[in-house]
């Protein structure tokens, strides 16, 4: 591959990791909407349907740190293309399988790929160009998630409620083999880190800026799982349950122009850029707590909060890759992590204020922990992250 020069990025390699990221994000989120035939299909009720999504990422959360520990010697593109080959093999597995335990199983090893893969993204695009261009490298890299989330899954429940769901787990198949190719022809390979460079998982955490960074992300995902994975209830108790769609649909367009914002801007203004996501998520958490039951003012809180969303993994890999300098892909894997466990957390957090509190106390929830994660990003910025970024400019 031809090497970079200034100003100019390798699209071709980048695009082919947003597709990495894309067939990611599609494949642990479209059984959420095929339940009842995935049900009939393997012959189980729909809650226990469900646990494919829990069985997946569970697969990343356990996966992501050990792999990423243990695999900082291996050349990126044969890890990277393991990834993508355990994809190919997960979802033609479950196209053909009508075991439920077998279909687990699969699922499992998928959520393991997708734990490898998100800890490389990141780490990947950024060593593919100079360090002025990192920011926008990662935004391009990680297109894939708003694209998936916003048009994929829509567009995947449509299609198995067509077609099939069994149709749609062959076509990612086809897409994760056509991935295979592109990556083998198009994507740079990159030594791994030779034994005396390597640091522990410790020492990755102890690195300047990696702590706070982690809980910001924390913090973050997990307001944004609370308030995302219980629109409906939300919705309802404004009277739009009808809209939800809709609703989700504002959000889904919003996301894709706030990862477009993030991409052009970043390199110069991340520090910025991370607290203005941070504190419009909290303004829209102020006005559904306020207006709530007022539709202008959910939708216009839900465009700011996908506008907010929409860029903020881009973000924060940004920020925590300048952080942990060479040891990147091991701190994305705790990222990895800390982003499952607020996916995880927030159906446990938002299901328990749901059952006590009511829809009401989701505006007080998020608030509390946008304003945390706000005040440590202000003063991580202080402590020399602000300096870090200025430099790299």
């Amino acid at each position: 591959m031809k090497p970079v020069t200034p100003d100019r990025l390798p699209l071709a390699a980048l695009l082919a990791l947003a597709l990495a990221g894309f067939i990611t994000i599609l494949t642990e989120a479209l059984p959420a909407g095929l339940l009842p035939q995935i049900g009939t299909g393997l012959g189980v009720s729909e809650a226990l349907a469900g646990q494919l999504v829990t069985i997946y990422a569970l697969g990343s959360l356990l996966a992501a740190i050990p792999l990423m520990t243990i695999t900082q010697g291996v050349r990126r593109r044969p890890l990277l293309l393991a990834a993508i080959v355990g994809f190919a093999i997960a979802n033609t597995v479950t196209t053909f399988s009508s075991s439920y335990t077998l279909t687990m199983v699969a699922r499992f090893l998928a959520g393991v790929a997708a734990g490898l893969l998100w800890a490389l993204l990141a780490g990947y695009a950024s060593r593919m160009v100079p360090e002025y261009l990192k920011g926008r490298a990662i935004a391009i890299a990680m297109v894939g998630t708003p694209l998936a989330l916003s048009l994929g899954v829509p567009a995947g429940t449509l299609l198995g409620n067509l077609v099939g769901w069994r149709l749609c787990f062959a076509m990612m198949s086809l897409l994760a083999f056509t991935l295979i190719v592109w990556v083998r022809l198009k994507v740079p390979d990159f030594a791994g880190q030779t034994t005396g460079k390597r640091l522990s998982l410790g020492q990755v955490f102890t690195l300047p800026g990696i702590r706070p960074l982690l809980f910001v992300v924390l913090a973050f995902v997990l307001a944004h799982n609370i308030l995302y994975t219980y629109i409906a209830p939300f919705l309802s108790a404004a009277k739009m349950a009808e809209r939800t769609d809709l609703v989700l649909l504002v959000f889904g367009i919003t996301a894709l122009f706030g990862i477009w914002i993030i991409g052009v801007l970043i390199d110069r203004y991340l520090r910025a850029l991370t607290i203005a996501s941070i504190a419009l998520f909290a303004l829209a958490a102020l006005v559904l707590g306020l207006a709530g039951d007022v539709p202008e003012a959910v939708y216009s809180a839900v465009a700011a909060w996908g506008l907010a969303f929409g860029g903020a993994a881009t973000l924060f890999q940004t920020a925590l890759a300048k952080s942990a300098g060479p040891a990147a892909d091991v701190a994305q894997s705790m990222l990895v992590t800390a982003w499952n466990l607020a996916i995880a957390g927030g159906g446990i957090v938002g299901g328990v204020l749901l059952e006590q509190l009511g829809v009401s106390s989701f505006s007080p929830a998020l608030l509390i922990l946008l304003v945390a994660a706000l005040v440590v990003v202000w003063a991580a910025g202080i402590q020399g992250l602000a300096r870090r970024i200025k430099l790299s400019g």
